[in-house]
């Protein structure tokens, strides 16, 4: 990281409160994202997911009991 010459005070404090701001929307994203992945694994969801590959097993599972069947 360049090192920067400040040459009053009043540009250190600005540049302490956009690193402030930053932090601040930082902290709000890693909230969000939190957010965001306990929704994803909420057991509902997580099912919901799961719910195409349960119907081509159960499909496949009853397409062969019919062909045994037939044949």
């Amino acid at each position: 990281m360049i090192q920067k010459q400040y040459t009053s005070f009043e540009a250190i404090d600005q540049d302490l409160k956009i690193l402030k701001l930053e932090r601040q929307i930082d902290e709000e994203q890693l909230k969000l994202a939190l957010q965001n992945t306990k929704k994803e694994l909420y057991p509902v969801n997580i099912l919901g997911g799961l719910t195409p590959i349960i119907q081509k097993v159960a499909i496949s599972i009853v397409a062969k009991k019919i062909l045994k069947k037939i044949g």
